[in-house]
């Protein structure tokens, strides 16, 4: 027969580690995510401004600036977002388990 009671068998760190993971699955992932594209972004940022800089097409470099600064943006918005979901997580407001 199968123990019913496993939570047991884990230590302490095990558990919460599984029941964050539970409460938020693939955190790291899409945090993961949101640096890269927030860096993807960035990078493009660059690249746009000092071709608006420049005077370099300037009908095509400034829409593709604000989208890059959109991206950075949300981004931004993201992960500030996980980041207090976590924080609330973490000190028991938001315990759904």
């Amino acid at each position: 027969m199968v123990d019913q009671n496993r939570k047991n068998r884990l230590n302490p760190e095990q558990y919460a580690s599984l029941k964050a993971e539970i409460a938020a699955p693939y955190r790291g992932l899409r945090q993961f995510f949101y640096i890269a594209f927030g860096a993807s972004g960035s990078l493009g940022a660059f690249v746009f401004f000092f071709q608006v800089l420049a005077g370099r097409n300037l009908e095509s470099a400034i829409p593709s600036l604000a989208l890059q600064l959109g991206i950075v943006a949300l981004m931004v918005f993201l992960w500030r977002w996980e980041q207090r979901r976590q924080r609330s997580t973490q000190s028991g407001k938001n315990s759904n388990f």
